[in-house]
């Protein structure tokens, strides 16, 4: 049991733009993200989150939410621009994803990055109780676990990252790769989606650094920092409850009938990201639908692209390309009151998405490069009637867990075909034991037993200090 204050560092704060009419804040929760795998974990444990609340200027002062103590890190439109737009977004981003786009390097980028990273420590080394545990999220804030340490060496310091880690021979492209190894290295536990991504760490530890490490600890200095997968989830049972709502299935129906009663919905929930594969699924669903394998008749397919990062030339461009793909589909094989794609640009509320994964006959969650993706396992989660398909990139963190659902190459157009043709012509046996046992496997490895795991790693990771790794 944790006995430590809890202090969380990430790049936002997890609450809405808005205000609710009596004045009071709410969660954000967006499709998948940071948002949803932690606010299970703290909405009911006394913490602090450190974060920017998303506009530019001077921090606002912000009240409690969910008993959650909320302290502001101010952005400047400079800061935002070269910091989250730039390095963040379109240095680190792209790199970790396979380089699906190529990497952008600039220096002043790499200065605001430092900057901002840096103001993150400060904020956090002043939020946080003597002998306290901090836990710094994701890709934005790899420096601030090093930068943290310095001010605060009396702290128990984690970091996770949410998003894939590169294999050596692409993070090695980085101008400042000795930099953000060594701030990750800060921590005294870091945690990755993925066994794999800690031994691509441990290797660049190695190479760049020189450091004697295993893919379970690295020697620094005086300490050992542990390192390891942690699969990221979700709250099973809170996904399972919503879904099996009276209310929520009645919405399930009327979308359905909305939707024209068709024999089969294919759902996909997105972020407007490159990293996502929507472009190839769009393009294997028009050859289905010219080949005749899939009529629009009988079939729909509902994408929903959840606005993201606008400002960034590369989004603007591929939301324009997605457009113009649906629009081309819907021209050539939809008709009046039936298009082929039901195409939706907008966040849905927590109930209104669970009404959605209700309806889907097959998920189709393909991105190229993914950390893990929640909203594969929402999926599985929110179907308690035991029916759905869940066709799943093998590019995903969660494939490695969902090993029943249909795995794909998204890179694999041919396959891709394949694959949702198999989802959607299974049987009704076959689909019943594969969500069984996916729904089975989430039940046991929930949000609660993710938290307890790295937090219960981080309290014990004190105790190796002072010991050294053997070399491998």
């Amino acid at each position: 049991m944790r006995q430590s204050p809890l202090v969380v560092v990430a790049n936002r704060l997890p609450i809405d733009d808005s205000v609710a009419p009596d004045g009071a804040f709410e969660w954000r929760r967006s499709p998948g993200g940071l948002v949803s795998a932690l606010h299970p974990l703290l909405r009911h444990t006394p913490a602090t989150w450190v974060g920017w609340a998303g506009g530019t200027g001077p921090a606002p002062e912000l009240p409690d939410v969910d008993g959650v103590r909320m302290r502001t890190v101010p952005l400047s439109a400079e800061d935002f621009r070269d910091h989250y737009e730039g390095f963040a977004n379109a240095t680190l981003w792209p790199l970790y994803h396979d380089a699906v786009e190529q990497p952008e390097y600039h220096r002043r980028w790499w200065e605001a990055y430092q900057r901002v990273n840096q103001r993150f420590a400060e904020a956090a080394a002043e939020a946080a109780e003597p002998g306290g545990l901090v836990w710094v999220q994701d890709y934005h804030l790899q420096l601030v676990p090093g930068l943290l340490r310095a001010l605060r060496p009396d702290l128990r310091i984690g970091f996770f990252l949410h998003v894939p880690f590169p294999p050596p021979e692409l993070f090695m492209q980085l101008p400042r790769r000795s930099e953000l190894l060594r701030g990750m290295l800060g921590a005294d536990l870091i945690g990755f989606q993925r066994a794999q991504a800690a031994h691509n760490f441990a290797q660049l530890a190695a190479k760049v650094l020189g450091l004697s490490a295993t893919d379970r600890r690295i020697g620094v200095d005086d300490r050992v920092v542990r390192i390891g997968a942690f699969p990221v989830a979700i709250d099973t049972a809170e996904m399972s409850a919503l879904a099996a709502r009276p209310e929520v299935a009645d919405r399930a129906r009327r979308l359905r009938q909305d939707l024209g009663q068709p024999e089969k919905v294919i759902l996909s929930v997105d972020r407007m990201d490159y990293t996502k594969g929507i472009e190839q699924r769009l393009k294997a669903y028009r050859e289905l639908l010219a080949s005749g394998d899939v009529k629009v008749r009988d079939t729909v397919l509902v994408q929903v692209a959840v606005p993201s990062r606008d400002r960034v030339g590369q989004y603007q461009i591929l939301r324009d390309r997605v457009e113009h793909q649906v629009g081309r589909i819907n021209g050539e094989f939809g008709r009046v009151g039936e298009p082929a794609i039901h195409y939706l640009s907008q966040p849905f509320d927590r109930a209104e998405l669970v009404a959605l994964y209700r309806v889907a006959d097959v998920m189709a969650v393909t991105p190229l490069r993914d950390g893990m993706n929640l909203v594969a396992k929402e999926y599985v989660a929110a179907r308690v009637d035991g029916t759905g398909a869940l066709l799943l990139s093998e590019f995903a963190g969660a494939a490695a867990e969902l090993e029943q659902a249909y795995l794909v190459n998204p890179h694999d157009l041919d396959g891709l075909k394949q694959g949702l043709l198999a989802a959607l012509r299974a049987g009704p046996e076959d689909v019943a034991a594969r969500m069984r046992a996916m729904r089975e496997h989430l039940a046991h490895n929930d949000i609660h037993a993710w938290a307890a795991s790295y937090l219960s790693a981080l309290e014990e990771s004190g105790s190796l200090v002072g010991r050294r790794p053997a070399a491998r």
